[in-house]
């Protein structure tokens, strides 16, 4: 059999020699020398974009849900959106965060920001009661290395950096949290408060004039992300129409 095998295999490859050069010696001269002149002058196409897709952000669709993202907001490349997340307008989200809703939904809310390598997610349920669903309001600054799960921040709140904040806590509006601190499940830090602490603890009460300056703090972070608006991964290809247009009107790319 072995031997077979072997006979078998040496036949088919000969038969596909001899087939080739066959082929290739019918063919005309005329037509083998303008196949050859019109590889050589095949040029890529000037209106051609060349895209760099090793630092794409990474969508994930998660069963009948697709993370959605306003078309002015931020999200760095390499950021993760998995499920039922909702990025509205004028909110950022900076390199190394991880928001996955694949259990319930994630929003971040209109001129919020999400600073590097946070992680947020939601459960199923809450065992206060309160809504399941990570909230994230408008001008609220999440910092650096938090994690957010099923929690509730209003408008207008600062979260320091290396926060916990479990589930079915809420943060009310005007409200801070200073870094490092813990909010254990079913916590509720009061509108115009300052917190801190593992479990966070009362600290004082805000004054106006600091009150005013968190909506501040999340506009000038948002500013900060218009200047990284070249590493957007576009949807779709409407982009291309887009650099062609720009190309006309002599706008660098």
């Amino acid at each position: 059999m072995a031997n077979l095998a072997r006979f078998s295999n040496k036949a088919l490859r000969t038969a596909y020699t001899v087939t080739k050069h066959h082929v290739q010696s019918t063919l005309p001269s005329a037509e083998r020398a303008f196949a050859t002149e019109a590889a050589k002058s095949i040029t890529p196409s000037p209106d051609r974009v060349k895209w760099d897709y090793r630092g794409q952000r990474k969508i994930i669709p998660l069963g009948q849900w697709l993370p959605k993202i306003a078309v002015d907001a931020y999200v760095a490349p390499n950021v993760v959106l998995a499920g039922q997340v909702h990025v509205w307008d004028g909110a950022s989200v900076w390199p190394g965060c991880v928001l996955r809703g694949d259990l319930n939904k994630i929003s971040i809310g209109f001129c919020s920001n999400v600073q590097e390598r946070s992680v947020l997610h939601a459960a199923w349920s809450s065992p206060t009661g309160l809504p399941a669903e990570t909230s994230i309001e408008r001008y609220v600054t999440i910092g650096a290395y938090s994690l957010l799960r099923s929690c509730t921040i209003e408008p207008e709140v600062i979260i320091g950096q290396h926060s916990i904040l479990m589930e079915g806590s809420v943060v009310e509006t005007h409200a801070i949290l200073e870094a490092g601190s813990v909010l254990p499940p079913g916590r509720i830090i009061p509108s115009g408060e300052l917190w801190a602490g593992n479990p966070a603890k009362f600290v004082r009460t805000l004054t106006h004039e600091e009150t005013l300056e968190i909506p501040k703090l999340a506009v000038a972070i948002n500013d900060l992300s218009r200047d990284h608006y070249h590493e957007f991964l576009p949807y779709s290809t409407v982009y291309l129409e887009v650099e062609k247009f720009k190309k006309s009107l002599g706008i660098a790319i």
